[in-house]
């Protein structure tokens, strides 16, 4: 039986036929039942594929800030330690380059790959294919059940950052929530909701990107009403920089009139005046524990767990303090 053969038998082209048993794109889905069922019925086998390279590739959508240099500090002290390469791709801000990525990641063949970006069902269907391992950096959608991924406890470190203003005695604390879309900034806020629902005071939410200056429109926002806020908490760093901005604009000294408390700790939020209270989210670590988990899964060995999520820690530096 020969891929000519097939192709000869279902009216298409030989490379075709190769896109299919090689989980390569640029086939539609009706030509790849019909190729796949003929291979399946013909008893069809392909040789066994070429070993994988010695490298391991980490890809980003996009790398903006320092978040993802810990990540990268991770990943390459791991692979070091390993005596792998490491190839880092990034898609850019527009995703030009993610219809080629999969293509070219097949053909390289690394020994596995970490994926801080957000891969399609059919894009890890197609590593899976190729025998390539891969493993999910806190992942920002639902994935299947089988999808490996390291994460962190974003909802425990919400919960922690507003009872930590509660017990400093704040009653107005407002929370500058991420897109919806993305599952941390969802846990985050759902940490923040349960804190202030248990100790009996309101929700107060402005939305913004996760960006210094989606921060500075919502906290201009917030800060516009009498009755403002006297905290806040951020979905991450980024949006606490741009609250910063927002109370020196309003000449509100932090935290004698307003406390701020962030998410990650990223190394800025101990430069910052005053030095940011924030949650750490172990970033190096878990990319650490993603790499090391793609490693044993190119070794052939099943980890204990395929969802690991590391503890997150509240920070407490000089932003924060009782309301006058």
């Amino acid at each position: 039986m020969t891929i000519s053969f097939i192709a000869q038998t279902a009216g298409v082209s030989v490379p075709t036929v190769s896109k299919v048993i090689n989980g390569r794109s640029g086939v539609a889905a009706e030509t790849r039942a019909r190729v796949e069922a003929l291979i399946e019925a013909s008893g069809y086998r392909k040789s066994s594929p070429p070993s994988r390279s010695n490298l391991l590739e980490l890809v980003f959508d996009e790398i903006e800030s320092m978040w993802g240099v810990e990540i990268i500090r991770g990943v390459q002290q791991t692979a070091r330690k390993h005596h792998l390469g490491v190839l880092l791709s990034e898609f850019g801000p527009d995703g030009s380059t993610l219809r080629y990525w999969i293509d070219d990641t097949l053909a390289r063949r690394p020994a596995c790959v970490v994926t801080v970006a957000q891969l399609s069902q059919e894009q890890r269907d197609q590593l899976r294919a190729q025998r390539i391992p891969f493993v999910v950096f806190d992942p920002t959608q639902e994935l299947a059940d089988d999808a490996p991924y390291v994460g962190a406890t974003n909802w425990s470190g919400g919960r922690a950052a507003v009872r930590h203003l509660i017990q400093l005695g704040h009653r107005r604390i407002a929370m500058i929530v991420g897109p919806e879309r993305i599952l941390c900034c969802r846990a985050r806020f759902d940490g923040y909701r349960s804190a202030m629902e248990a100790a009996g005071l309101p929700v107060q939410v402005a939305k913004a990107d996760l960006t210094q200056a989606g921060g500075l429109q919502a906290a201009c926002a917030l800060l516009a009403g009498s009755d403002r806020p006297t905290a806040v908490f951020t979905s991450n760093d980024l949006q606490a920089l741009g609250v910063y901005q927002a109370a020196r604009d309003r000449g509100l000294n932090i935290p004698g009139d307003l406390s701020v408390v962030g998410f990650d700790d990223l190394p800025i939020t101990a430069l910052m005046d005053p030095p940011l209270t924030t949650v750490h989210q172990p970033l190096s670590e878990m990319a650490i524990a993603a790499t090391e988990m793609a490693l044993a899964l190119s070794r052939g060995e099943r980890p204990a767990q395929i969802g690991v999520e590391l503890a997150t820690s509240l920070t407490i530096r000089h932003s924060t303090a009782a309301p006058r």
